[in-house]
């Protein structure tokens, strides 16, 4: 069932960004005199065809890993002389720019709709408050300590969790210095610390920004206390329900979920005597896990339970809202951030500066879109943003094959007033298929080498 769900909301990510892509192209070359044949969401057979009154035919097809706009063009073969005035290739340069640079910006439209909405409902995160501090770390050659909540790095607000980790992320395989702004307790005024960065993380395969510079944030202490539990299965059947706190097993203090859910896993079909609260009374039960195969193939124990999530403190909570105005500016400020993460992170690629093995492809992205439904439509949209500004961004770059290649080639024709000769033209589409097929296959070998 989670394998379907993962393939249903990783094509549907995929058929909305495709779309509003192709939407792009399709609508400007239309307001440009261009005449239309097909708009093809998907390759291969098509699944669903029409035709509108002008004779383009809208076709969705069997494979949803892309799409594109066929229009009248010299370049593909004879075209009628009835269609030459309303041929991409008869139009000015500047027309035939729009219409390429009309896709990427379509996907940008989308993620700008996309955050435009979540300020508008209002913003909640959790303050990053520290609560500990790794001996030895960047954190603690900065000063930090316990107690301290983070307002800013480098000068850039961090209100939130996610607001800290974006702030880092862009420090990524970077040397130099960095600055983080506290609040102390009980203080009204902030105070500025700095630590030392050296190629951080630039060889991480998984980063975890925030722990690798030795914070350790505030959460509530989640106490092994029952949420629900599995009918018939181990913990059903030793008498637990939801609301028991387990205090003690075979003896052990369990002070946390962590600390019982490891003593579980370790035992297998064995006896555990369990102490366990129940409101005002305290009794004790034996349970036995039963063996379930894990992920690496090694057998663990399971009793059927969930924990019960304790709620934040209020004064943890960031709840922000903004007008419709502020919400726009809010959502065109964040798409711009995340072009740029995404254009600084390829540069650092290119200069070696952080591990080629951060680049993801389809798996990847399948198993973050799967994840994210899980969480919610908050979640799920966000990481369509996401990846609608990173389809912008990636298809903006000056690759021949990818519209960033082709605007190359107009800009050029435009600045020297004759178009790039044909023959350097598929030089440099020989060369973008190899390096864009080169990229695909890192991209897939990553994801191999994850799973």
């Amino acid at each position: 069932m989670e394998l379907i769900q993962t393939i249903f909301f990783t094509l549907l990510a995929l058929g909305v960004l495709v779309t509003f892509h192709e939407f792009g192209h399709f609508w400007v070359a239309r307001r440009c005199g261009i005449k239309v044949l097909r708009f093809s969401v998907g390759f291969g057979s098509p699944l669903l065809r029409w035709k509108d009154k002008l004779g383009t035919e809208f076709v969705v097809a069997a494979l949803p890993l892309g799409g594109y706009v066929r229009m009248v063009d010299e370049r593909e073969g004879d075209v009628a002389e009835s269609d030459l005035p309303y041929a991409f290739t008869r139009k000015p340069v500047w027309q035939r720019m729009a219409v390429v640079a009309a896709g990427p910006i379509a996907n940008f439209i989308l993620a700008v709709l996309i955050y435009w909405i979540f300020y508008a409902v209002g913003v909640t995160g959790i303050a990053p408050v520290i609560s500990g501090v790794s001996p030895g770390s960047v954190a603690e050659s900065a000063g930090l300590q316990a107690g301290q909540e983070i307002i800013a790095v480098d000068g850039r607000s961090t209100p939130t969790w996610q607001a800290l980790n974006e702030k880092l992320v862009g420090r990524i395989g970077e040397t130099g210095k960095i600055t983080f702004t506290v609040k102390q307790p009980g203080d009204s005024l902030p105070s500025d610390y700095e630590g030392e960065l050296q190629e951080w993380l630039s060889r991480a395969d998984e980063p975890d920004p925030v722990s690798s510079l030795g914070i350790v944030l505030y959460t509530p202490q989640i106490l092994p206390v029952a949420d629900e539990v599995v009918p018939g299965d181990p913990a059903d059947l030793a008498g637990l329900q939801s609301g028991d706190q387990v205090i003690s097993a075979g003896g052990e203090a369990m002070p946390d979920w962590s600390a019982w859910v490891a003593y579980v896993r370790a035992r297998p079909g064995e006896e555990i005597l369990l102490q366990v609260q129940r409101g005002e009374q305290r009794f004790e039960t034996t349970v036995v896990p039963k063996a379930t195969a894990a992920e690496d193939g090694t057998e663990i124990g399971q009793v059927g339970m969930s924990v019960r999530i304790p709620e934040w403190p209020d004064h943890l909570v960031r709840k922000t809202n903004y007008s419709l105005l502020e919400a726009f500016g809010r959502g065109v400020e964040q798409t711009w951030n995340t072009s740029v993460l995404i254009l600084d992170s390829v540069k650092k690629m290119l200069m070696g500066l952080i591990s080629a093995k951060h680049l993801s492809g389809p798996i990847t992205i399948a198993k973050v879109a799967g994840a994210s439904a899980q969480y919610g439509l908050t979640a799920y949209l966000g990481f369509l943003a996401f990846l609608s500004v990173s389809l912008g961004v990636l298809n903006l770059l000056p690759i021949p094959v990818l519209d960033g290649g082709h605007l190359m080639y107009y800009i050029i024709e435009a600045v020297k007033g004759s178009p790039v000769p044909e023959k350097i033209q598929m030089m440099g589409f020989r060369v973008g298929m190899f390096l864009v097929i080169g990229l695909m296959l890192l991209a897939l070998y990553n994801d191999l080498m994850r799973l």
